[in-house]
């Protein structure tokens, strides 16, 4: 994780989520996003993070066993959100990239472009935040996070626990399905909460996200059924501030 080549990987990917976010990817032609495709992974390289190889969106392997995070998250819950949720968002962005490229190649008619354009906007926007929302857990956290990430919280927010409070308030409060999500905005280089709806809605154009909650029921309605704000305190608990830190940095970087 710490490599050069797990640096760039990462940064490529928050690249691609704020390409996801305005909807500016319909403009590629050749595989959806203006982002080059990576090459095969090395042993450097932390497989849990890539999200896009060889001209393909793929599955990141999680980066613990399925009943790691219990008793906060169940193993069949994190079984089925990630083999099945999320892959599906990983097939529909690829079939939605081919479906660009078969237009932007006049071999399907520009009337379905807008379709295909919210399609690829959806699916990689589930695809980008899932893959941050894996590694934002772990199950050995952390009480509180380290380094320039603290300071910046104070600034912000005052302390870490009026920070968690507005996090968990974001997430709670939206309406249908979607996430909560700390983020660097991209103009003043400041920490930002928001609530998306769906994947792609609502957010702050080029937002970066560092730390996301995913409140889609999917993600919790087996074990909390509908108690949404239980759900978000077990998430809580499993926080990688390691994993968070390294984001607020790449972000602050790019």
């Amino acid at each position: 994780m710490n490599s050069r080549g797990a640096d760039m990987n990462r940064r490529r990917f928050i690249a691609l989520s704020s390409l996801a976010a305005l909807g500016t990817i319909s403009q590629a032609r050749a595989t959806g996003p203006s982002i080059q495709p990576q090459h095969k992974m090395t042993k450097k390289q932390d497989p849990s993070t890539v999200g896009y190889a060889d001209g393909k969106y793929v599955l990141p392997p999680l980066p613990y066993a399925y009943d790691a995070l219990e008793p906060m998250l169940d193993e069949k819950t994190v079984r089925i959100h990630h083999d099945k949720h999320h892959a599906a968002y990983v097939a529909g962005a690829n079939a939605a990239a081919e479906k660009l490229r078969e237009i932007a190649d006049g071999k399907l008619d520009a009337s379905a472009t807008t379709n295909w354009v919210r399609n690829l906007s959806f699916n990689v926007s589930g695809h980008v935040l899932h893959t941050i929302y894996w590694t934002n857990m772990t199950p050995d956290p952390k009480k509180e996070p380290q380094g320039p990430l603290v300071d910046a919280i104070k600034e912000k927010f005052g302390s870490l626990e009026a920070m968690m409070k507005e996090f968990k308030a974001a997430s709670q409060g939206v309406e249908g399905s979607g996430w909560g999500i700390l983020g660097v905005d991209p103009i003043s280089k400041t920490l930002v909460i928001c609530g998306a709806e769906k994947h792609q809605n609502l957010e702050i154009p080029g937002l970066v996200p560092i730390l996301v909650c995913d409140v889609w029921e999917h993600a919790y309605y087996l074990k909390h059924q509908n108690l949404r704000a239980d759900y978000i305190e077990d998430f809580c608990r499993l926080i990688n501030w390691d994993d968070v830190e390294r984001r607020y940095q790449d972000a602050m970087a790019s």
